[in-house]
C-alpha cells in the first residue's frame, strides 16, 4: 500500500470504565473488539457492527462476541467526525432475550452525552493548539 494511501485513524477515546472493563475481559474478545473498532477508525464497519436500537440512525453500533458460553458487547459511536467513541463495555448477565437491559441502555444514553461534551472540548483545545500565538 502507498503511503498516500494509508488510513489515517480516528483516535478513540473511551468513556467512564469502558477501556478497563475491556481488559478484563478473555484475550480473544479483546481482540474482536479493538478489530471492529479499527474499522470505525478507519471510517468503516465492521461486518459484526450493529446499529444499537433505540438510537436513532446508526451512530451508535454495537459489537457481539462470544466467548465460552459467555456473551460480551461493546457500544460505540461514530457520530462524532473526528474521534470514536466506546460508551460501555459489558457482559451481558441474563440468559434470555437478546434485549439490552434498561439500566444498561441508560448507561449508554449518558456516556453519549458525556462523549458529546468531551468531544466539543477536544475540538475546542485541539484548534486552540493549532492557532497561531
Amino acid at each position: 500500500m502507498a503511503e498516500e494511501d494509508a488510513p489515517n485513524p480516528k483516535p478513540v477515546h473511551w468513556v467512564g470504565s469502558s477501556h478497563s472493563d475491556l481488559c478484563r475481559f478473555p484475550k480473544e474478545v479483546n481482540r474482536a473488539v479493538g478489530y471492529a473498532l479499527w474499522f470505525a477508525q478507519v471510517g468503516d464497519k465492521h461486518p459484526s457492527a450493529k446499529p444499537l436500537r433505540g438510537f436513532k440512525g446508526a451512530g451508535v453500533l454495537e459489537v457481539i462476541e462470544d466467548h465460552a458460553g459467555d456473551t460480551y458487547r461493546a457500544v460505540y459511536s461514530v457520530r462524532f467526525a473526528r474521534a470514536v467513541y466506546v460508551l460501555h463495555v459489558f457482559k451481558k448477565k441474563s440468559k434470555r432475550g437478546i434485549k439490552t437491559p434498561r439500566h444498561e441502555i441508560d448507561l449508554i444514553n449518558a456516556r453519549l452525552k458525556l462523549a458529546k461534551a468531551d468531544y466539543e472540548q477536544w475540538l475546542k483545545e485541539s484548534d486552540d493548539e493549532g492557532a497561531p500565538d
